[in-house]
């Protein structure tokens, strides 16, 4: 009898930037905490890159990296929860 393998089942990464308010949707963490998390490097899914002058910053969570550390991954992001509209 042949041995079974296990075989993980990775999504189909993009590269597609995971953006903070579907992340804190699926985390239950608020943007603001999200946003200074990443920039004071207490979160690890995703990069703060400073641009123009004082605090402003760009966000840039990429799909494999959000889904490795949170588990979260969105196969259909072009797809949104509409549950809450149709009510």
């Amino acid at each position: 009898m042949a041995a079974k393998k296990n075989v993980a089942v990775t999504p189909a990464f993009t590269g597609r930037n995971v953006s903070l308010s579907e992340i804190s949707q699926a985390s239950g963490i608020g943007i603001a905490t999200l946003k200074k998390g990443l920039i004071a490097g207490a979160v690890d899914f995703g990069y703060a890159i400073p641009c123009g002058k004082g605090d402003q910053h760009r966000y840039y969570c990429p799909d494999r990296l959000v889904y490795l550390k949170t588990g979260y991954f969105n196969p259909n992001p072009e797809k949104q929860d509409t549950d809450s509209e149709a009510a």
